[in-house]
Parts: C-alpha cells; sequence; structure tokens
C-alpha cells in the first residue's frame, strides 16, 4: 500500500494525478497540456511506479510541433513529495492500471484513459515513428481538452 499526504490546492482547483508505467510518456504529454489549456482550473502532476527518462523522441517531437517540454518534462515514481490526496487520479495505461490501482490508498477517483504504449507503435522508419508520436500526442491533447474543460466531466469518467 502507498502512503499518503494531504495537500491545500488554490480554492476551487481539482488536483490530478496522471499515471504512466515510467512516467515517460503518456502522462507527461497529459500534464503539460492540462497545465498549458486550464493551469488555473487544476493543480496537476505525474508519477509512475517505476522512473526512467523521459522519452527522448517524444521531447523532439514535441518540441519540433511548437511544444516545449525539455525543462518540464522529469520522470517520476512514487514517493512521499508526490503522492497526496488527489482528486482524481488517471490511468494512461490500462496494464498499468491492472497492475497498481488496487494499491494505491488515496481516496481519490479512478480514470482510466488507456493511450496504450510505446510498443503499440507500428513503425518501420524514423519518419513513422515522428508520426506515431505526434499522433499519441495530438490524441492526449485532444483528449485533456475536451475533457477537463469542466471539473464535472471527470466525475462521469471515474471507474
Amino acid at each position: 500500500m502507498l502512503g499518503r499526504k494531504k495537500k491545500e490546492t488554490a480554492a476551487g482547483r481539482k488536483s490530478v494525478l496522471f499515471i504512466d508505467e515510467m512516467n515517460d510518456l503518456q502522462s507527461q504529454i497529459a500534464e503539460y497540456f492540462l497545465i498549458k489549456f486550464y493551469g488555473d482550473m487544476y493543480e496537476v502532476r505525474s508519477a509512475g511506479p517505476k522512473k526512467d527518462h523521459v522519452d527522448c523522441e517524444l521531447v523532439s517531437v514535441m518540441y519540433q510541433n511548437g511544444h516545449d517540454i525539455r525543462r518540464t518534462a522529469v520522470s517520476k515514481d512514487f514517493n512521499a513529495r508526490n503522492m497526496i490526496d488527489y482528486d482524481y487520479i488517471i490511468f494512461l495505461q490500462r496494464s498499468t492500471y491492472d497492475s497498481i490501482h488496487d494499491l494505491l490508498t488515496f481516496p481519490g477517483k479512478h480514470i482510466l484513459k488507456d493511450f496504450g504504449s510505446r510498443k503499440d507503435f507500428k513503425a518501420t522508419d524514423d519518419l513513422e515513428l515522428a508520426n506515431c508520436y505526434i499522433k499519441l500526442a495530438e490524441d492526449v491533447g485532444a483528449w485533456v481538452k475536451e475533457t477537463f474543460s469542466s471539473p464535472e466531466n471527470l466525475d462521469k469518467l471515474a471507474v
């Protein structure tokens, strides 16, 4: 069981934790776009049960498409500093949800939005690989923009 602490959020802001296995891909994209689109409405973090380097291809493709995550994207695992009582814990990979959601002791609502993983990319060359990253970033960004436009949308997605 993972411990927790209570964190105070600014008045009216909901707290959100995005999770993927290594906190190196989908969760980084979602965190970036939620801050970009609705940073005044949400307090957002991302983490994973493990940490690794943020995917270099992702950083490059995001930058080339006008989204600079070079300084802010840092892979984080679950630790006392980033594990608080979140209003919403959002899993962006089904495999991660299946393996750890029962271990989390946070009272927040769990949401699953499976964007797959890097191993799902069907690329045979660098251009196709870049297009896979672009599509993932566009899909995550569009989902964040639509879903988080109103905090009431999140309650409908809770599993």
